[in-house]
């Protein structure tokens, strides 16, 4: 019997969302789970609770003193965590602690052996500094799950592969001198698009250039521009045998997105999960860990990520 494809959601991720009109609302998670159950496969998958990450989990990547403000602002719920764009509101904490906890929740189930794949819908919260939040995340799930990994399993190299359309700032700089961390970001081009970063010259730092691979593409860009710069990526990766794969798969890269210029569909999602699995049999190991990412379309979001979903299945 093969071992099944993880998907962990529930109510405590489902929390994370910034209220009536914001993009990244709470309803995000739910229309993932009515498509997952609308193409027959929620039945398919192991469904596994999220829990909240601890403490310690949490300052294992970000520092303490802004560990204490979330919790701060989490109790008043007034003003914003960063410049404007991730209002505090009353459990934001927990809500995003839930997130962090969720993405552990999928890295042990992996781990474990328990799942071969598994999939987090509201997870991939790139944009969070060590010290700050930034660009609709509290806390960076993907750098909590890089410092698990090498804490608590003793994986050395771990492959942080990005197809949302915003640059994976928070990942990337965090890390960006670790020749260990292979980075490998598909974006639109940052010029003109929040955060401004992933340019091609941003390669790593000291001991690290080399190890990341930032590949912009031009407002309107589609499927096939995707594909030519996806072959660079699966090149790349190839160069640099990894032991565990992560897969942010923001969903703001599809077409018609309020808030993006790209035109992908979810062909380039599928074809992304697809293979990541290939490589990652390849390399021995078979862990591909899916991240749900940005997407203010629900339509866009909810089709790509059941297509991720339904990619692991198969793949």
């Amino acid at each position: 019997m093969p071992v099944p494809v993880a998907v962990v959601a529930g109510e405590a991720i489902a929390r994370y969302g910034f209220g009536n009109g914001h993009p990244f609302g709470s309803d995000r998670h739910e229309c993932f789970v009515r498509e997952l159950a609308a193409q027959g496969l929620a039945s398919d998958v192991l469904h596994l609770p999220p829990r909240s990450a601890s403490i310690e989990e949490l300052t294992s990547f970000h520092t303490k003193p802004y560990v204490d403000f979330v919790q701060q602002k989490s109790a008043t719920g007034e003003g914003f965590l960063d410049g404007g764009d991730t209002p505090a509101f009353k459990g934001v904490f927990e809500a995003a602690s839930s997130v962090v906890g969720a993405t552990l929740v999928a890295v042990d189930a992996l781990m474990s052996g328990a799942s071969r794949r598994a999939f987090v819908p509201i997870a991939g919260l790139h944009h969070a500094a060590r010290e700050r939040a930034a660009g609709f995340c509290v806390f960076n799930d993907c750098g909590v799950a890089i410092e698990r990994l090498r804490s608590q399993y003793g994986i050395q190299r771990i492959a942080y592969v990005d197809i949302d359309a915003h640059h994976g700032d928070g990942v990337f700089y965090a890390f960006d001198d670790d020749s260990d961390v292979i980075f490998a970001d598909i974006h639109e081009d940052g010029r003109d698009l929040y955060p401004g970063t992933g340019a091609a010259e941003e390669t790593g730092r000291g001991r690290a250039a080399g190890t990341k691979l930032n590949i912009p593409l031009p407002p309107g860009a589609g499927d096939a521009e995707f594909m030519a710069a996806w072959g660079q990526v699966e090149e790349y990766l190839e160069s640099f045998p990894s032991e565990f794969i992560l897969f942010q798969c923001g969903a703001d890269s599809l077409a018609g997105d309020p808030i993006t210029h790209l035109r992908y569909s979810e062909a380039a999602h599928a074809h992304a999960a697809r293979r990541l699995c290939v490589i990652a049999d390849n390399q021995g190991h078979g862990r591909v860990l899916g991240l749900g990412g940005g997407g203010y379309n629900r339509r866009n979001l909810a089709r790509a990520w059941t297509a991720v979903v339904r990619t692991f299945l198969t793949g």
